[in-house]
């Protein structure tokens, strides 16, 4: 296939790496690159199957947009824009293009995620529960996109308990996440801990690769058991 790349940091820089690595054809661009849009016009995404977006919380949105108007299928990592989920689920239909889009790209995490939703019927029976998170200094929103989608799953299984999500930015940490339920008998420690961003960008990758040819708006712990 043929991939754009929006972002060339750290995750970016791998998610094009691993895209090469697969046979993929892979350009990428940095913000200056695609400054007002530039690099995204119909003309220069003509040939492109899939725009993979590690950009941020800043520029998504606007990335979204071009990509769907240019009918372009899109995988975005990118976190902090989920207010505008529903607008932009409707411009996915109207458009008729293909949309993955995920707090956390990780196999492991989503796999984390089912069990964190097992996990959170302790709610149900005296427990009290609380999220964890820990990243690099350099990471801009907080909380975590990881985290939220993790007190999301957890609200939904345990009828409406909306736990509080403690942040932490230090050192260069790629990210922790734990959940942790507590009654007066025992704890309950769930924890997934990154050991480097490949995680983030084979996921990316690999969703790229179930996108090509398909129309409509996907969530990625929807469809990470099928890749």
């Amino acid at each position: 296939m043929n991939l754009l790349v929006l972002g060339r940091g750290k995750t970016g820089s791998l998610v094009a790496e691993v895209a090469a690595e697969r046979k993929h054809h892979v350009r990428s661009v940095d913000s200056k690159e695609n400054a007002d849009g530039a690099a995204l016009t119909r003309e220069k995404l003509r040939d492109i199957n899939v725009v993979i977006d590690f950009t941020t919380p800043h520029s998504v949105v606007s990335n979204i947009e071009a990509c769907l108007r240019a009918r372009v299928n899109m995988v975005v990592g990118t976190t902090g824009w989920y207010s505008e989920v529903d607008r932009l689920r409707k411009m996915v239909a109207e458009h008729d293009a293909g949309f993955v889009y995920g707090a956390n790209f990780s196999l492991g995490v989503n796999v984390f995620l089912e069990a964190a939703r097992a996990a959170a019927s302790a709610l149900r029976h005296d427990y009290s529960g609380q999220i964890f998170e820990r990243h690099h200094v350099h990471k801009k929103d907080a909380p975590s996109g990881t985290a939220i989608a993790i007190r999301r799953v957890i609200r939904e299984a345990s009828g409406g308990n909306e736990l509080e999500i403690t942040s932490f930015r230090e050192g260069e940490v790629v990210g922790l996440h734990e959940v942790v339920f507590e009654s007066n008998l025992d704890r309950i420690y769930l924890c997934h801990d990154a050991k480097s961003r490949r995680g983030f960008a084979e996921g990316a990758v690999r969703a790229a690769e179930w996108l090509a040819g398909r129309r409509g708006f996907y969530e990625f712990k929807d469809v990470w058991s099928e890749l």
